[in-house]
């Protein structure tokens, strides 16, 4: 079969991540958007989503020959909106055609007709049919998605989760998202009502990646204005989280810190009051162990049933359903959740009793923050020796610590661009309470404590609501 070759302007099914193939149009990048180094890739915007992402040539087919095969594969009602959207607006193009052609009656034709194309409010500007030449593109987007662009190329087959469970050897388990070619393209949703408070930027990731894969979900935040969006997308609004719990089978929190996650079940309009026998609450914020025994005894206490599932990741993960879960608790819980956990993660692990979760997660947290600091070192230090910043950050990136994250973190950094995808003021408090931890088991964590400090320094800086990568300033103040 011959090679397809496609261009800017062309519309074509695009595979972003574990999700079915969906609709999307080939635009230019933004001017400062470097392409993927050593890819192969086209910069995609997808309807019905304010999605964009470099995405390998193997991972796209044509729109219009492949329309009818990926529409008897798909299923769900956000898919059918987005190839509506593409076909309502080929429509009005093909209607401002004609007029145009009514137009110049009389006059000679050209010897292809131009499309005249107004920009509308769906940001879908400038869409053709692929086998005409486009007349104007459309660079301006503000929110795009990169990490894509880092996955292994996977089949143009629809992408369907199941549960595979793999007992380990300490006795933890993880649930697993795994390749199938289903019909429907995409996981089953729990018919159970799902709640979710804290739309933060872990949260609202989550909670849209729910609502893309069909579940329903009653959404509550502090600053309600945040809920609007996600009450748009089909989510239902919550007054209180007493309200949220009472109305929700299962009711998920993923809040700043220790006070927040308790002042939230604790608090006046609480999720306790709203606890009945059975009903389910999931702990997702990164706390210590003692919060998270406390929140377990009283949920129990009221006959609720109580898991742990704190989140590796960022917002640029958490957005892409690719966090990793750890879970402890009620094991029954976590099997419930099934269908959730594949909806926002890549894999979930079960690792016991309650506490453990918020154990392993301070310990990862405390790497990542360590590393972070370490990294932003070894960039102050390559300057202030004369040494090429980039050159530094080439070689490391083609050596065995390359990453995603030390690449991404290191052009934050090189570029000046440290919008948070994880807050500073969230990896020093992660790391102050490893290293509280630490102590309680009497077992030293000086690398901790050391860039510990860092932090406090770069927090004095105002730093605290920028991206950890802003740890560097604190070297150079």
């Amino acid at each position: 079969m011959a090679a397809v070759h496609l261009r800017i302007g062309d519309l074509v099914w695009g595979k972003l991540g574990r999700y079915p193939p969906w609709p999307g149009k080939i635009v230019s990048p933004p001017k400062d958007l470097k392409k993927p180094r050593g890819k192969k890739c086209h910069f995609v915007k997808f309807f019905g989503t304010e999605d964009h992402a470099w995405i390998k040539v193997e991972q796209l087919k044509p729109y219009h020959p492949h329309k009818e095969e990926m529409i008897k594969i798909n299923k769900g009602k956000r898919f059918q909106q987005a190839v509506d959207a593409v076909e309502d607006f080929l429509k009005k193009a093909k209607g401002k055609e004609q007029d145009c052609k009514g137009d110049s009656k009389g006059k000679k034709a050209p010897s292809k007709p131009l499309k005249i194309l107004e920009e509308d409010d769906e940001d879908l500007s400038a869409l053709r049919d692929p086998s005409e030449k486009p007349v104007k593109d459309d660079p301006h987007f503000h929110h795009f998605l990169l990490s894509q662009s880092e996955k292994p190329a996977s089949s143009m087959e629809p992408i369907s989760k199941r549960l595979k469970i793999i007992e380990e050897v300490t006795g933890s388990t993880s649930i697993q998202a795994a390749d199938s070619t289903a019909i429907n393209g995409s996981i089953t949703p729990t018919d159970k009502r799902i709640g979710f408070l804290g739309l933060g930027l872990m949260g609202s990731g989550i909670v849209s990646n729910l609502l893309k894969m069909g579940h329903v979900v009653t959404v509550w935040n502090r600053t309600a204005e945040k809920c609007d969006l996600f009450i748009q997308e089909g989510a239902r609004l919550g007054r209180t989280p007493a309200e949220v719990a009472s109305m929700c089978d299962i009711t998920f929190s993923c809040v700043s810190d220790p006070k927040a996650a308790r002042d939230l079940v604790l608090g006046p309009s609480g999720v306790l009051q709203g606890i009945r026998p059975g009903k389910c609450y999931i702990e997702m914020s990164t706390v210590d162990p003692e919060t998270i025994t406390e929140l377990s005894q009283v949920i129990t206490s009221r006959g609720g049933r109580f898991l742990e599932a704190p989140v590796a990741g960022s917002q640029q993960l958490s957005n892409d359903g690719m966090l990793v879960i750890l879970a402890a608790g009620d094991r029954t819980v976590y099997e419930d959740c099934s269908s959730c956990f594949q909806a926002m993660g890549k894999t979930s692990f079960f690792l016991g009793e309650a506490g453990n979760a918020a154990r392993m997660m301070l310990i990862l947290n405390m790497v990542q923050g360590s590393f972070m600091a370490t990294i932003a070192e070894g960039l102050t230090l390559a300057q202030a020796t004369g040494q090429s910043q980039q050159t530094f950050l080439d070689i490391l990136c083609q050596g065995q610590m390359a990453s995603t994250f030390v690449d991404q973190k290191c052009q934050n950094i090189l570029q000046g661009n440290f919008k948070p995808d994880y807050y500073l003021k969230h990896i020093q408090k992660d790391l102050r309470l490893a290293i509280s931890m630490g102590d309680m088991a009497n077992h030293p964590t000086p690398m901790a404590a050391a860039a510990n400090e860092v932090y406090k320094r770069a927090k004095a800086l105002d730093q605290s609501d920028n991206d950890i990568s802003a740890v560097y300033r604190a070297y150079i103040h």
